[in-house]
This record gives structure tokens, sequence and C-alpha cells, in this order.
């Protein structure tokens, strides 16, 4: 593990001790009655995800002012550094796991992006899914049941000024070996001023 992901590390756990707690268990069944309701208002798998995703965006994009006000960290220097403070701080801040970060070789060679412009998140443990069974027809339906978990990532760094797309590679729940969240870098958008800024 490097320096940096150390210190991230570090950041984590400490602000894991300081955090107020929810029940665990109350969580993770709660989200589990919020899937099957969009199971039965949609009725259409590939909905739900959209649904899913969409809510984590919604969630993401307001989480992300909290996550900075308690960390007080500074703009990350490279999407790298980027992929280690959502894997050892943020996960760990909101959802007490910390999964590992991995590189694959680029998807788009000579890219205009910095390398590395994506990330693999592999989940040795998922709260989301802690007690979830997927039946036959949603696994083959191809539903994707922590995407919430994508949107969150989408929605908190667009508001960081990073457009991403977050999806899912493989997840236990559908018979897969690990659970792997792949994130890509779309681009980095330029910060707007107000329109009367002088």
């Amino acid at each position: 593990m490097s320096a940096g992901a150390k210190q991230y590390k570090a950041i984590g756990d400490d602000i894991w001790k300081r955090t107020d707690k929810v029940n665990a268990e109350l969580f993770t069944l709660t989200y589990g009655a919020l899937v099957v309701q969009l199971i039965k208002d949609y009725e259409d798998y590939g909905e739900v995800n959209k649904q899913l995703e969409k809510m984590g965006y919604n969630i993401g994009t307001r989480l992300i002012e909290d996550f900075l006000a308690r960390t007080g960290l500074q703009r990350c220097s490279s999407f790298a550094e980027t992929a280690e403070v959502i894997s050892k701080v943020a996960f760990k801040t909101f959802l007490a796991i910390s999964p590992t970060v991995s590189f694959p070789p680029p998807s788009i060679p000579n890219s205009s992006l910095p390398q590395p412009s994506e990330f693999i998140l592999t989940f040795d443990e998922n709260p989301l899914a802690e007690f979830a069974e997927l039946p036959r027809d949603a696994r083959e339906g191809g539903l994707w049941f922590s995407n919430v978990l994508c949107g969150v990532i989408r929605g908190s760094l667009e508001m960081i000024s990073m457009q991403v797309e977050a999806r899912f590679l493989s997840d236990v729940l559908r018979g897969d070996d690990t659970t792997e969240l792949y994130v890509r870098l779309i681009r980095v958008m330029e910060e707007e001023q107000p329109e009367n800024d002088e």
C-alpha cells in the first residue's frame, strides 16, 4: 500500500470512529425493501437499475458536501488519488468498508485524459447486499442490486467537476466470484463562474 493510500486509510478510520452510527441491519433491510418496491412498481429490471442509479446520483450530489465538510480534504491531484479517496475514505466513512482499488490498462489508448482515467473497486463485502438473495429471473433479467452506488459515485464526482461513467462489472449476488464496480473518467468539466461574477 502506498504512503498516500495509508494516509487515506487512516483518515477514513478516524472519521469512522467519530461518526454517529446507524444500525447496519436496519439500513440493509430498508434498502432491500426499497429495491423490492421498485421491482413491483416498474416490473422491468432495466428500469429498476435506472431508478437506483438516479436515486444514487441525487444522493451523491448532496453527500459530497457532507463528505468534504467532515474530511477537510482538498481537491485530488489525479484520478488515481480520487480512486484512493473514494475507496479508503468515502466508503469507510459512509458504509464502514474499504474496497480494493485496481487500475486496468486504458480502454481508450492515447486518450487526452490524464492516466489512469479508470479504476475498479473490488468489494470483499457489500453491506447493501448482506441479507439479499436474487431470484433467478432478477439475475437473468440484469438487475444490479447495488446500482445506487454507481449513482452516488457519479453524482458526487460530478459536483467536483468530474464527469464519469460508473457501472458494475460483476456481483456475487448474480453468481460471480467478486463484486466489482468500474469507474471511468469521461471528462474534467470546466468550473463555471456565476454570470454576474466580476
